[in-house]
């Protein structure tokens, strides 16, 4: 149940046929965790089940849960197992008017997820981006593309927006620079954020796993100077336990340190497989299909899929992190972007995989 917390006991009181907004000593919710629940699990399993809430308990229980093959409507299910509570109250006009509202609701299975490819939407995206939360970090930056480097092209850009659970995938290959230059459209306030100056700011925390081919393709095509950046492999390498000779890549770091479910894990690996023989030469494919459009199925879901699980990462590993290693991260970063610019730098090859020095 990401973004949402049952912790704490709701006061509630029956106000017009309606519940009131749950109060926490902490938080609030928009919803009643009770009806959150109701959502989930009749959403999953179409279970019917009783709420016991406590006024000496400060988490609400769920008891009597048991599969219902007749699939009952939910003031069936509510009207045979009432929700209990000291505090709370529960009309038949209620029930009514939440069996109605939920009826017109749907729960998103498929993570949010929009393609800009014109300017105006640029623009759009740009400003839902202004005034983010810096801490945690907000945005996690990853980019695909046709031998990604100054050798070769930019196709898209994804940038997963933490607090709104979102993933815009950029289409660079059809907007080119226009992709960097234009302007948020709330500009007319005084804005002139662009995705260039987004990505060149120092007070804005982006992360990226492995900073150095992505910047030696932005600087080269597009003249973009990244700064703030937060690269997740050497926070990896950082608060490793064993060896740090040697770097990892991005899909090790998220099968050994993402948290994932079971099913979260089956999924991961069948739209990595599904991408890998889209695109990998050695599979068949070729990586000018992230050049074609409209985009694969099968390739939105991988564009989308890595960069969000980033967050995971960064929350793994930026607990673990001392003051030192931060400070060792960030000199690190700004070497890796100094040296990713420089007409010597070669992006493929072992030494990719050698940690920094000293760092051993």
């Amino acid at each position: 149940m990401s973004g949402h917390s049952l912790g704490g006991h709701p006061r509630a009181n029956e106000v017009n046929g309606h519940v009131e907004r749950s109060r926490y000593k902490d938080e609030e919710m928009a919803t009643s965790p009770i009806v959150y629940c109701l959502l989930r699990l009749l959403k999953h399993y179409n279970v019917a089940f009783t709420f016991v809430l406590r006024s000496d308990v400060r988490k609400p229980s769920i008891s009597d849960i048991s599969i219902d093959t007749d699939r009952p409507t939910l003031e069936e299910i509510i009207t045979k197992h009432p929700i209990r509570t000291s505090s709370l109250t529960v009309a038949t006009s209620d029930i009514t008017t939440l069996t109605e509202c939920l009826g017109k609701t749907q729960l998103q299975d498929k993570p949010v997820t929009k393609l800009v490819s014109t300017p105006a939407e640029v623009s759009d995206m740009l400003k839902s981006l202004e005034d983010l939360p810096t801490s945690p970090p907000s945005l996690y930056i990853d980019l695909e593309g046709v031998n990604l480097s100054r050798h070769g092209t930019v196709s898209i850009l994804q940038i997963y927006v933490w607090p709104h659970d979102k993933t815009y995938l950029v289409d660079i290959h059809t907007l080119k620079k226009e992709a960097f230059t234009t302007k948020s459209s709330a500009s007319g306030t005084g804005s002139d954020t662009t995705l260039k100056s987004i990505l060149e700011s120092p007070s804005i925390p982006k992360v990226i796993f492995d900073v150095r081919n992505d910047s030696d393709a932005l600087y080269a095509h597009f003249q973009i100077n990244l700064a703030g950046i937060q690269d997740l492999q050497l926070m990896e390498l950082a608060t490793r336990g064993y060896s740090r000779r040697r770097v990892n890549g991005l899909a090790k770091c998220i099968e050994y340190d993402a948290a994932m479910t079971a099913s979260e894990r089956r999924k991961w690996k069948e739209t990595k497989e599904k991408g890998v023989k889209l695109f990998a030469p050695e599979h068949g494919g070729s990586y000018e299909v992230f050049n074609e459009r409209p985009l694969k199925d099968e390739i939105v879901e991988y564009c989308v899929q890595d960069v969000r699980f980033l967050p995971k990462l960064w929350q793994a590993y930026d607990r673990r992190l001392t003051a030192g290693w931060r400070t060792k991260i960030a000199v690190e970063v700004k070497n890796r972007i100094v040296l990713s610019q420089a007409a010597t730098f070669v992006g493929k090859g072992k030494h990719m995989a050698l940690a920094p020095t000293g760092w051993a």
